[in-house]
């Protein structure tokens, strides 16, 4: 039988472990296209977050009564009543914003970290943990995209948010505001997330075996140093 993970796992993962975008690679024409600015990735973000959440909520609450061969179907419709409500909302009350991310907040239906998240987890979970499953995804797809596009920012504009923090003597780089500055600060982001990553399961490799040598368990200390 398959050990569930701790309510604060399930929410944790999706920020480093599985981030839908540092590690799993997914969402990724939002993250490459909206990100010129902090604030269009924040805002695409909070949108995603917002209709992650609420169709995983609202899946997995039916889940039981959605017939299996129209599940994909069934998915897409309330993932898309979700985003017209954010299109709505964000044309009503921030209409340059709207205009600023164009067709990604409707493209939000077919974005395969929602509807990857429905399949793989709603659909076979209680409502309490497909909440923290999808807060948990939304706050790393949401922590990429702000991170990317404050570098982004900052670089290619001199500001954050709008705010000039960069002196009036630093010249800004045109290409990060360019869609090949988009694919040069992602990599070097990935990079840098891979690194920590290798380093820190490199770390708990050799503190298990300093553990094991302390015990005196010599046959799993061999196990362990040949993988």
């Amino acid at each position: 039988m398959k050990k569930q993970v701790s309510l604060s796992q399930e929410y944790l993962k999706g920020v480093w472990k599985n981030n839908p975008i540092l590690v799993q690679l997914l969402g990724l024409c939002p993250t490459l296209a909206v990100t010129v600015t902090a604030i269009n990735g924040l805002a695409m973000g909070l949108a995603a977050t917002f209709v992650l959440v609420m169709s995983s909520l609202l899946i997995s609450s039916i889940r039981k009564i959605i017939p299996p061969q129209v599940r994909i179907a069934s998915f897409i419709v309330i993932i898309a009543t979700f985003v017209t409500i954010v299109d709505l909302v964000m044309k009503a009350k921030f209409p340059d914003l709207s205009k600023a991310l164009g067709p990604f907040i409707p493209l939000i239906v077919v974005n395969c970290v929602i509807l990857g998240r429905q399949e793989a987890f709603a659909s076979k979970n209680n409502p309490g943990r497909a909440f923290l499953d999808a807060l948990g995804m939304g706050s790393g797809f949401t922590m990429a995209l702000l991170i990317l596009g404050s570098i982004r920012e900052i670089i290619g504009s001199r500001t954050i948010f709008g705010l000039q923090i960069m002196p009036d003597q630093f010249e800004p780089w045109l290409i990060m505001i360019l869609p090949p500055g988009a694919f040069l600060t992602l990599g070097l982001i990935l990079g840098l997330s891979n690194f920590y990553s290798i380093k820190k399961a490199r770390e708990e490799h050799e503190s298990i075996i300093s553990h094991y040598k302390r015990v005196g368990r010599e046959e799993l200390i061999e196990e362990l140093e040949v993988k």
